[in-house]
């Protein structure tokens, strides 16, 4: 099973005057630390709303200091559940984002393509036909007992040689 993870990151930001600058600060700077071992997060703006429902900027700016919502999102390959996932995202994000709060906002688990099941198909039957050959090859000629003579014969001369 494979799932797409998405975790909330608080990054803060230091010397700025507004939220744009605040938001592109934290995105490079979080994709500098990111880069090169995890080039494949993807780096988002976070969401924020008030208590009310309303909608917030991902940027909260007091003092020239700014703590910036943003949304890492990763694929994790081959987990048994979600909250495998949701724990490989966190350990792997968290290792190179130090310092920074982390959350699991969201994980979905993603439908393996037909395309991948086909390959593995095709996989399984080339497999399959490549031990039908090797059989063939084995007790084609229908002389089984010829084959376990050779063996018999090499057994000898292996003595022969430890002796």
């Amino acid at each position: 099973m494979h799932c797409r993870v998405v975790v909330e990151a608080a990054v803060p930001v230091f010397d700025v005057e507004t939220e744009d600058e605040a938001i592109r600060i934290a995105i490079s700077k979080t994709g500098e630390m990111l880069n090169p071992d995890l080039n494949y997060v993807e780096i988002n703006m976070g969401e924020r709303t008030s208590p009310e429902g309303e909608e917030l900027p991902p940027a909260f700016i007091a003092a020239d200091e700014a703590l910036v919502a943003l949304e890492l999102e990763m694929t994790v390959f081959n987990v048994e559940r979600e909250e495998h996932a949701s724990r490989i995202a966190r350990k792997e994000i968290g290792q190179r984002l130090e310092n920074i709060p982390l959350e699991v906002l969201e994980v979905e688990t993603i439908e393996e393509d037909d395309d991948d099941a086909d390959d593995e198909d095709s996989e399984s039957e080339s497999t399959d036909s490549n031990e039908e050959t090797e059989t063939d090859e084995s007790d084609g000629d229908g002389k089984t007992d010829e084959g376990d003579e050779d063996d018999e014969e090499i057994l000898p001369e292996f003595e022969d040689l430890v002796e």
